[in-house]
């Protein structure tokens, strides 16, 4: 028990890290941080070169159920639809040079098999870091969740090109704000209501095991990915590709014969 007690905690450390919804001024992680190369999408701190930068990024090279993944369902069940209970909107919103990432209240969560995992922060990477069936989206959405005790769980929403979508257009009003401040939390006001908007009324979706997206990519993390898209409009899109400058998504990992449930 002790075991899993510390590899939890690691993980949610580092989550918390990554995302920049930890409001801890120095962790152990961030400290190691400091002293190694940090990473990013291009160049030498690009995916393929995740493991190199830090010895505790080693499941980046040699975990076994990475994400992201071209999701094929290999197993047909019945799946409940999900849990969600999120009745609390948006605290931040913050560039913490990776992506946007909005950081929600406390209140909102997920219930899987009677353990409560709380809705921390969701954010977006463009273009779509999962495929469904080979296809790619313009961009995706993770709302991360977390229990006490560490363990993860995303649910992951695709936006194909259509329509402006009006809860992403009042995000995107930040944006000079965020490349101002970046690094730095600020105030963002979305309501529950506008939180569940992102969601889309399909509610079927797959099922699988895999990993943070990002360094130190920790493995056991549920997976759930809606298959019914969003619209972003083409602009949107681009808007956001365009306050990093490059592409912000992990390449395809092997599914390594895992089981994906629909």
């Amino acid at each position: 028990m002790k075991k899993i007690t510390t590899y939890s905690t690691i993980a949610l450390t580092a989550l918390l890290l990554v995302s920049g919804c930890s409001k801890t001024v120095h962790t152990e992680e961030e400290e190691a941080h400091h002293h190694a190369k940090h990473w990013g999408y291009t160049g030498d701190v690009a995916p393929s070169h995740w493991s190199e930068l830090n010895k505790k990024f080693n499941m980046c090279s040699e975990g076994k159920q990475q994400s992201p993944i071209n999701v094929v369902a290999t197993k047909d069940v019945e799946l409940p639809a999900l849990d969600l209970n999120y009745t609390t909107g948006s605290e931040t919103i913050i560039d913490n040079g990776h992506t946007v990432q909005i950081n929600i209240a406390d209140g909102s969560v997920l219930n899987i098999d009677g353990a409560k995992y709380k809705l921390k922060q969701f954010h977006f990477h463009t273009p779509s870091e999962n495929n469904i069936n080979g296809k790619k989206f313009p961009l995706e959405a993770h709302f991360v969740h977390a229990t006490d005790d560490g363990k993860l769980a995303v649910v992951a929403v695709m936006f194909k090109e259509g329509a402006e979508n009006p809860v992403l257009a009042k995000i995107w009003k930040k944006f000079p704000t965020l490349k101002e401040k970046e690094g730095t939390a600020v105030k963002c006001g979305l309501t529950s209501d506008e939180v569940k908007a992102l969601m889309p009324t399909n509610k079927d979706y797959y099922k699988f095991t895999g990993s943070l997206t990002t360094p130190p990519c920790s493995e056991q993390v549920k997976w759930h990915v809606y298959k019914t898209p969003l619209t972003v409009s083409k602009e949107q899109a681009e808007k956001f590709t365009a306050l990093f400058g490059h592409p912000n998504n992990r390449p395809i990992q092997d599914t390594n014969k895992r089981v994906i449930e629909e």
